[in-house]
């Protein structure tokens, strides 16, 4: 179908949150992403904070990529730049928040906290809060009131209560609303329906191209929401971005070279679009290639990028995929930038063990021993400064990022560290990472450039 634009001013935004976790907010951005693509809006969507997993179901439901939105990692101007980008190639913006609406990287409650409620005072975009009214009435209600008042700067235009329980449940909620929040608008009241849960692994959803029948799932998504929610009403609350962006993409990571070889496929699977798109700007061509399939990077790239994912779900494919292996080895006797993230990085390293316990040889190009029989969760956001000068820039460059795993080290060294680290409040964490030669990588992922060479 072909897009046009509706009524309303072209790129204007509007934030899905919620007051917790599991409340339904992804698929409820789902469904809406999904309708409004079918009727014919030019849609774009965007994720707040790091994720790697919703976005994918996003592009999935809009045929389009997602954007993730940082308040925490990215500069302003990255953040200015993205946000305006988008508001220029749509008419709709739908963006996801992230955990509660004021769950953030600090305990500071401010524009600075990494929030969706921070993401919604930069950008001026009215949230939807998504409540989950399945074991309350007119609580909800107060819950409600008690949301869109606590913090200036935040429009909270109006919610969608999810898993009702019939008729009697959503004219108590209702009328709870009226008499208690009479400025929030009640845009829709859903039914529960648990075909439409999502299944999770344990870095929350699986992937999208591991759901079955996604397509089918998007589609009594949007109907769903179509059937139980005034979408017209949300799309007159949503507010233009007022910002005009640069004619390029932003650079948010150093290009690692002219020619760069990114690992892609269901084990090689996180990259940010942003990042790839900032390398294209600055002039850099990209080829793609899948390990799992024993493709080599193509040998005229002059670097390789392998981004996280799931290598543990498939460690003994990618041992045995020689030609992978064998390419990964000549690019390091050459000298060529090799930068691994998570997943990436446990590649790069001698051994990963699975969670059965079998071992799996890797490339052994860094003395790293990962393991999965054992889970320990590393998770959160990072500040990062350079050991020294490197594929990744000069020393002292500095980074945000975040760290989100269940690998146990075994064993990481000796060697030389990539990176110092702190974590989002300012606290140290030493010295993560290995560095030998011009192959690098550590577990965190790099989402924004902070401050560049020691300036």
């Amino acid at each position: 179908m072909t897009a046009r634009r509706l009524s309303g001013v072209p790129g204007s935004g509007l934030i899905i949150a919620a007051p917790s976790s599991g409340a339904g907010k992804t698929l409820v951005t789902l469904g809406l992403l999904r309708h409004l693509r079918e009727t014919g809006i030019d849609v774009i969507s965007a994720k707040t904070g790091p994720d790697y997993i919703d976005p994918a179901f996003h592009t999935a439901a809009t045929n389009r990529p997602c954007r993730n939105l940082d308040p925490w990692a990215m500069r302003d101007e990255t953040l200015a730049e993205l946000a305006g980008d988008m508001a220029a190639k749509a008419d709709d913006i739908i963006c996801e928040g992230v955990m509660g609406l004021f769950d953030g990287a600090t305990p500071s409650d401010d524009r600075n906290d990494g929030s969706t409620a921070a993401l919604a005072e930069i950008t001026g975009w009215p949230v939807v809060l998504v409540i989950d009214a399945s074991k309350q009435a007119a609580s909800a209600a107060v819950l409600a009131k008690g949301f869109a008042t606590h913090r200036k700067g935040v429009d909270v235009a109006g919610v969608i209560f999810n898993r009702v329980g019939g008729a009697r449940h959503v004219e108590i909620l209702k009328g709870a609303m009226k008499k208690i929040a009479p400025d929030l608008e009640v845009f829709g009241a859903l039914p529960r329906n648990d075909s439409l849960e999502l299944p999770s692994r344990h870095l929350g959803l699986v992937q999208a191209r591991e759901h079955r029948d996604l397509e089918t799932f998007l589609d009594k998504a949007a109907d769903w929401i179509a059937e139980h929610v005034d979408i017209s009403a949300m799309r007159r609350a949503m507010r233009p971005w007022p910002v005009r962006p640069k004619s390029e993409a932003p650079l948010l990571l150093p290009p690692l070279g002219q020619r760069i070889a990114v690992a892609r496929d269901d084990a090689f699977a996180f990259a940010y679009p942003a990042v790839l798109e900032g390398w294209r700007a600055a002039g850099s061509e990209l080829s793609f290639f899948s390990p799992l399939t024993n493709e080599a990077p193509d040998p005229k790239a002059d670097a390789i990028y392998l981004p996280g994912g799931y290598p543990e779900l498939h460690a003994g494919r990618i041992s045995a995929n020689w030609d992978f292996m064998d390419g990964l080895q000549q690019a390091a006797d050459a000298a060529k930038p090799i930068f691994g993230e998570c997943g990436g990085y446990m590649v790069l390293g001698s051994g990963l063990t699975d969670a059965d316990g079998r071992r799996h040889p890797m490339a052994g190009l860094l003395p790293l021993e990962t393991s999965f029989a054992t889970r320990r969760l590393h998770i959160g956001y990072r500040r990062v400064t350079l050991a020294k000068a490197g594929p990744l820039g000069g020393a002292r460059t500095r980074f945000r990022g975040h760290e989100f795993h269940f690998a146990t080290v075994v064993e990481e060294g000796p060697g030389l560290p990539l990176f110092r680290a702190e974590d989002a409040i300012g606290r140290e964490l030493g010295e993560t990472g290995l560095a030998d030669r011009r192959v690098v990588g550590s577990f965190i992922h790099l989402i924004d450039l902070e401050r560049a060479d020691g300036g």
